[in-house]
């Protein structure tokens, strides 16, 4: 695994210098200088579209870490989604990492649930979104056959398996193998505790979807704001660049979430994030050297935003070594 990720890395940045190289530096540099200051509040931006995933994930979460601060939650999904973004675990590394936090303040299976819920509300509004979207605005678009192929067979493909994944929690059915191998006195001691904690989680997931039927609808509708708010940051770009309308921008953000979602195990997006925008850019009628431009502002974007995530993960378990420090001298 880790030579697929060594090689998707260099391949990536090989596809990167290539249109670095093809589109020409010159005509890069050129539209970075003319955003300007402009790129500064487009990276900042991104941290309105955190707020309202942030107010998403609240929904996601039971008593007691849902009566956590907005900024301690912030900081664990920023955290979280850091690790996602510089370590090659196709996004799952991080969800570790927000489990652990949140069983910073509380222990129990709520901190698992809560991850576990938040990444389902967020892949099914994330799918249920890009799919009217696309439906409304890129049939107008002229895609070429076998990328409206890959799109609507990627669609079906995610569909099922989150369809499949909200099954399993609303019938707490995660544990179903590893409690079946205990039965069968397969795994010993470690199996089984491992089977009693995993059964927790089930017990918490079924009385969430029981009791709080509601929740995730309202954590679905809070990300998709979110997704519309990046929409307006890319039409943000266009009219700083360009005289772009909304729908331009829509269809671009549409687009690239497709290609996200068909090349999420690829670390970083390295190459793929740039040379995807590159294809939509030119896809609504722009130049290529454009998509290149919003391609590279996109990687800054995430840069500042890991670094910044980075910063809180280290400060959140200095928090946590505090804390053991003034357990163990009481």
């Amino acid at each position: 695994m880790k030579k697929f990720h060594v090689v998707t890395i260099l391949l990536g940045a090989g596809l990167l210098i290539l249109l670095i190289w093809q589109i020409g530096l010159n005509a890069l540099w050129r539209d970075l200088c003319l955003l300007g200051w402009g790129l500064a509040v487009f990276i900042l931006m991104e941290g309105i579209v955190d707020i309202f995933h942030t107010v998403g994930w609240r929904y996601c979460l039971s008593e007691p870490l849902r009566s956590l601060s907005f900024f301690r939650l912030f900081g664990i999904r920023l955290a979280g989604s850091s690790i996602n973004y510089v370590t090659p675990t196709a996004d799952l590394g991080g969800e570790v990492i927000k489990g652990s936090l949140l069983s910073l303040n509380h222990q129990g299976p709520e901190a698992a649930t809560g991850v576990i819920i938040g990444k389902l509300a967020y892949a099914l509004s994330q799918l249920i979104f890009v799919v009217l979207g696309s439906t409304l605005i890129l049939w107008k678009i002229d895609l070429p056959a076998a990328g409206s192929a890959a799109m609507f067979a990627g669609s079906v493909l995610l569909g099922a398996g989150i369809a499949g994944f909200l099954i399993v929690q609303k019938h707490g059915k995660l544990g179903t193998v590893v409690r079946w191998l205990v039965t069968h006195n397969v795994g010993g001691k470690i199996l089984k505790k491992a089977a009693d904690q995993i059964t927790q989680v089930d017990q918490t997931l079924q009385r969430f979807y029981q009791e709080r039927p509601r929740d995730l609808p309202l954590a679905m509708f809070w990300h998709m704001l979110g997704m519309i708010c990046s929409i307006m940051k890319t039409w943000y770009f266009l009219l700083l660049l360009t005289d772009g309308s909304f729908f331009a921008a829509a269809g671009i953000w549409f687009l690239g979430t497709w290609f996200n979602l068909l090349t999420f195990a690829i670390p970083m997006g390295l190459g793929v994030q740039e040379g995807s925008r590159v294809i939509a850019f030119k896809a609504l009628g722009f130049n290529l050297a454009l998509g290149l431009t919003y391609g590279i502002a996109l990687r800054l974007e995430q840069i500042f935003w890991a670094g910044a995530g980075l910063l809180i993960y280290v400060a959140l378990l200095a928090q946590k070594g505090a804390a053991i420090s003034d357990l163990s001298v009481d």
